[in-house]
């Protein structure tokens, strides 16, 4: 039973059978819905290991810009997932992909990022500067006088553990120029830790640079239809028949939500979505046969 919009179906029995022969392809949040940390959520890679045996391509699909495409592929095979590189969608690479393709931006940027955001950039031929430390010296002038790199045409803010005064102020003097591109990874303000602790997270360094610049970013990220698109485009999927599994509503669930998308929560929250379940696990009766 494919329940509307307003409405959301506790998946179980039957149900389950039939929701996975209404999709092709099955598009997973990590963090919170495979694993946790660095532990596997318990029955997650038999799910995903059953679900290609059944011909479903899957996709993992998260707004960490910590890691490169190639870094996360590592870490679920250490976890035990059956994975390939080009199934995962971060927002590092899924960023590259936006700069190059939509903005076709030939010019360096200046990265208020990671190391890995680096590494994708500069595997589409994106020249990235600023990352790693930028220690204040000298006085206010001085700052508002910062030497700044005639190349750079974009400036891109992802998760970055060395933000600091002098990056923000960089990458305001930067924003300055009308036509300095302006792009976030994602704007989740919170990572949620174990143990119920969290630590601030990218969307705090965002608005942090928006405030600044008095520009408003553009997001590739989830909930940001673009997210969907980077896989849809080059896998050729058809969103009705696609199912976005996610723990957070203001992101996959929203994600889903707007590009058409079935979605399934694994946890709780406030939005309402298609149908939810309390771990990822429960899926396993029906690909088994059972």
């Amino acid at each position: 039973l494919l329940m509307s919009g307003s409405q959301c179906a506790r998946l179980g029995g039957p149900l389950v059978r039939q929701l996975l022969d209404s999709v092709d392809s099955v598009l997973f949040d990590c963090d919170g819905v495979i694993w946790r940390g660095d532990q596997a959520i318990p029955g997650a890679a038999r799910v995903i290991s059953l679900l290609k045996q059944r011909g479903k391509k899957v996709f993992f699909v998260t707004n960490n810009s910590t890691k490169t495409r190639k870094m996360y592929a590592d870490k679920l095979s250490s976890l035990g997932f059956d994975a390939a590189e080009d199934e995962v969608f971060g927002t590092a690479f899924c960023c590259a992909a936006y700069l190059r393709s939509e903005c076709g931006l030939r010019g360096k940027v200046y990265l208020v990022g990671s190391d890995a955001m680096r590494q994708e950039l500069e595997a589409v031929g994106i020249q990235a500067v600023g990352v790693g430390p930028d220690p204040v010296s000298g006085k206010q002038l001085d700052w508002a006088s910062v030497p700044l790199d005639p190349e750079v045409q974009a400036v891109v803010v992802g998760f970055d553990e060395h933000f600091s005064y002098m990056k923000l102020n960089r990458a305001m003097q930067y924003l300055t120029q009308k036509d300095c591109l302006f792009v976030g990874t994602n704007r989740d303000t919170r990572l949620p830790l174990e143990g119920g602790k969290a630590v601030p997270g990218t969307g705090c360094l965002l608005q942090a640079v928006e405030t600044a610049a008095q520009r408003q970013a553009q997001t590739v990220g989830k909930p940001s239809r673009f997210m969907f698109e980077c896989v849809a485009q080059r896998f050729g999927l058809r969103p009705e028949r696609c199912l976005m599994v996610g723990d957070r509503l203001d992101t996959d669930i929203l994600l889903g939500s707007a590009c058409g998308l079935k979605t399934l929560l694994t946890l709780t929250g406030v939005m309402v979505p298609d149908y939810y379940v309390e771990s990822i696990a429960d899926l396993l009766p029906a690909l088994q046969g059972e």
